[in-house]
């Protein structure tokens, strides 16, 4: 049988409009109401039709519209003035350079199951996301050299509609990476940069996805390659979806493929931040990482990893912290806790499990805790709520 492929025909950008594909291409215009403007001006019907994706925007543009742009003076001289501004922010002093000259070789690896850039991009759901894409902008605007890294998930969160008989459903928005404002990081010799994971019993393979914002990055993993086992290629399917197996999974791609990933691209953090309990695994990796390279025990490279390691809680509530059970940590992490030198029990106490008490769960938030110097809430109201929440950690 022959391979089918799919062709997609979009209209050609004037030489005059080029600068608009990069500008596109840089979450950078999201938070910029001219560049927004910029893009609503060439069709303001098609611009909410396409969910405001500038990307999405240029390729369903009909070619007369994008030729008549290319003679409009006044459209001609808002691109300029936009591309001017963009210019200018990418080659300023910033202030974190103006403030801290001295510190060129901090690099801060942000880790969230969740980034809410824009709506044209659905990896989020709510506060969370919305707070670690604020983090990203913020970064961005003041200079402070960070990378994010996340999950790239093909279908997002899902969005609310009502059906004829007036009941509320929902539907998953596919994301279309080829439209959307992010590449596939690529190796030298031209093919997709490949990681591995291991989850569970298989060898998961992940690409990359990069997501420019403004000064900064965002990589985004993917487990949707062609070579992997059809369940594997599920795991980054669904922002939150599925069970407490499929959540355990999207949080070990997230934090060991995470550390993978970093490593894959020559980025070297030297401050990880975990934004949520999701990418707390991460701590692991770094710590079984730090032993094998320079031959020290669990604990002697756990006080070493932690100095670097912050951690936010966001939810106020014991209910809405992950946990898992201890059947499903001993199926996915029983091969992985002899390469910290732990036995069952110490490992499980790092999540909170009592020994002998099988009814117990391994707890995100009490491990991220644990693994970290610095932890912090999201309001002062919200740090007093989280002092008594977790004031069983340090008893007097």
């Amino acid at each position: 049988m022959k391979r089918v492929h799919t062709v997609q025909v979009v209209p050609k950008l004037p030489e005059k409009l080029a600068h608009l594909r990069e500008i596109a291409m840089d979450m950078h215009w999201s938070w910029h109401p001219d560049a927004i403007d910029l893009f609503r001006r060439l069709d303001q019907d098609l611009w909410r039709a396409v969910d405001q994706n500038p990307v999405l925007m240029l390729a369903r543009l009909s070619q007369s519209r994008l030729d008549k742009a290319a003679r409009d003076g006044g459209f001609l001289s808002h691109l300029e003035r936009v591309w001017l501004d963009f210019e200018v922010y990418r080659s300023e002093q910033t202030w974190y350079n103006s403030m801290y000259p001295d510190m060129e070789n901090l690099h801060v690896a942000y880790f969230s199951a969740e980034f809410g850039l824009h709506e044209s991009l659905p990896i989020y759901s709510g506060g969370l996301g919305i707070l670690s894409g604020d983090h990203l902008k913020a970064a961005s605007d003041l200079g402070v050299p960070l990378t994010g890294i996340g999950l790239m998930y093909q279908k997002g969160y899902f969005r609310q509609y009502l059906n004829a008989d007036g009941w509320q459903q929902e539907k998953y928005p596919e994301i279309d990476v080829f439209h959307s404002p992010m590449k596939l990081v690529m190796t030298e010799d031209g093919s997709p940069l490949e990681v591995t994971v291991r989850v569970g019993s298989r060898e998961v393979a992940l690409h990359v996805w990069r997501v420019k914002i403004g000064r900064i990055n965002l990589y985004l993993l993917d487990s949707n390659v062609l070579n992997n086992h059809y369940d594997d290629r599920r795991i980054t399917e669904i922002l939150y979806g599925g069970d407490s197996e499929t959540r355990i999974r999207q949080e070990i791609v997230l934090g060991i493929g995470g550390i993978h990933a970093l490593e894959a691209m020559g980025i070297k953090a030297n401050v990880f931040h975990m934004n949520e309990g999701h990418s707390a695994f991460m701590a692991l990796e770094r710590i079984r990482r730090i032993m094998s390279d320079h031959s020290l025990s669990f604990e002697e490279a756990r006080e070493a990893a932690i100095v670097s390691h912050g951690f936010t809680t966001h939810t106020p509530v014991p209910a809405g912290i992950d946990k898992f059970s201890q059947d499903l940590m001993e199926k996915y992490f029983g091969d992985y806790w002899p390469s910290l030198g732990l036995d069952r029990d110490s490992f499980m106490r790092l999540g909170g499990v009592i020994a002998g008490d099988k009814q117990t769960t391994f707890n995100m938030a009490i491990m991220a805790i644990g693994l970290s110097t610095y932890v912090n809430g999201v309001s002062n109201l919200h740090a007093q709520v989280s002092r008594q929440m977790w004031h069983q950690l340090w008893p007097m």
